[in-house]
């Protein structure tokens, strides 16, 4: 009885973190104001990209642990090549660097 138990809430505790996810929102403008450009969940260890999409700023929420963010161009594209930002878990909104817009993200 208490093998059954013990699987039972393993199995539990993985599909629920499974289940919860980051959410991310790119906005046109600054300050996460503007128009909504991209939206979607992702998972902790994931690299986000945009969709061949950019933005000025990203609203993010449910970051377990810390999120990075990697302006548009070439070698920081999909995560790639240092992130120009990295900010803690929860929950808040960052710009991109004067000039840049950003176009990937990766959660932790």
């Amino acid at each position: 009885m208490q093998f059954n138990v013990f699987v039972a809430t393993a199995a539990l505790l993985a599909s629920a973190s499974l289940a919860m996810s980051a959410q991310i929102n790119g906005f046109a403008g600054a300050d996460c104001t503007g128009s909504l450009v991209f939206s979607s969940g992702a998972s902790s260890n994931e690299c986000l990209t945009l969709g061949g999409a950019s933005v000025k700023s990203i609203g993010y929420s449910g970051v377990p642990s810390q999120i990075q963010f990697f302006e548009s161009g070439g070698q920081h594209d999909a995560c790639t090549n240092g992130a120009q930002s990295v900010l803690g878990g929860g929950s808040g909104c960052s710009n991109a660097p004067v000039g840049f817009n950003w176009e990937s993200v990766a959660v932790f």
